[in-house]
């Protein structure tokens, strides 16, 4: 009587690779709907800590930075201009956070079947992407308050918000298999996400920087993104900030490329070290 061998393969030629993770959407989209369930479901707040957060950081900034440390707003009230860098903020700090994690939340899925593992912490985006988009009903809110009418720059806003998944999927894939192979990554996180928020601008207007550290400043792929947001919501800047939106697109490309090439090195081994 023979024996049947069952074989985890942790990774495919990379001209199939790709192929399967066409082939394997069906998990993406499981993973996906089961993150926003449990999210959502059976929550106290539910929905509505999509907007508690971001509106309770905003109150926060406006009184530290707006209201004491007085910066200048250009002439946008400071909770819409405060609000409009949260928005790209709050689903790069919720996707990165939740997807460094996703690969040891799913370990026992991982350990026992074989499918792209970069399946896993992209899935893990769409949840802060539900959460964007209820944050725009509460700028919709703020603009009637504040008796504030959004640019025609708007229409940009969907190409900016691309722009953010890309590099929230670049530096949440690299972090997934950087937490698998080295677990103190789960408590570097929380601090770098802490951290960088202070270093992007969504205290404060890209203006109080000097001017000669600007260029420098622009290489946090964040600073463009922000203030694309800015200028597609508030016209601030009013001219569009082509520099640092150019260079969130060149940084954002190559930690893509570089967090892929990662994590490919490391998907052949997931399986045996998670």
């Amino acid at each position: 009587m023979s024996e049947t061998s069952i074989i985890i393969e942790a990774g495919r030629a990379e001209a199939q690779y790709w192929r399967d993770v066409w082939n394997y959407r069906g998990l993406f989209y499981f993973l996906a709907w089961r993150d926003i369930l449990v999210r959502y479901k059976q929550t106290v707040a539910g929905v509505l800590w999509a907007f508690i957060r971001p509106f309770l950081t905003m109150v926060v900034f406006t009184v530290v930075f707006g209201r004491f440390a007085k910066l200048p707003a250009d002439g946008v009230p400071y909770p819409i201009l405060v609000f409009a860098a949260l928005l790209p903020w709050q689903f790069f700090s919720t996707s990165i956070t939740d997807s460094g994690n996703s690969l040891i939340t799913n370990a026992s899925m991982i350990s026992k079947v074989y499918f792209p593992r970069i399946v896993v912490p992209t899935a893990t985006m769409i949840t802060a992407l539900a959460d964007l988009l209820i944050s725009y009903a509460l700028l919709a809110v703020l603009f009637v308050v504040y008796s504030f009418a959004p640019r025609w720059q708007l229409i940009f806003l969907p190409f900016l918000t691309v722009l953010t998944c890309v590099t929230t999927l670049a530096c949440g894939i690299g972090l997934s298999g950087l937490t698998v192979r080295y677990r103190d990554f789960r408590f570097v996180v929380p601090f770098l996400v802490q951290f960088g928020l202070y270093l992007s601008p969504i205290g404060y207007s890209v203006s109080v920087v000097p001017e000669q550290w600007r260029l420098l400043y622009a290489l946090n792929p964040l600073v463009g993104i922000i203030e694309g947001f800015r200028w597609a919501i508030v016209g601030n800047p009013a001219v569009f900030p082509l520099t640092s939106v150019a260079m969130s697109v060149v940084v954002s490309a190559l930690l893509l490329w570089a967090s892929i090439a990662y994590f490919r090195r490391t998907e052949q081994t997931i399986a045996d070290i998670i």
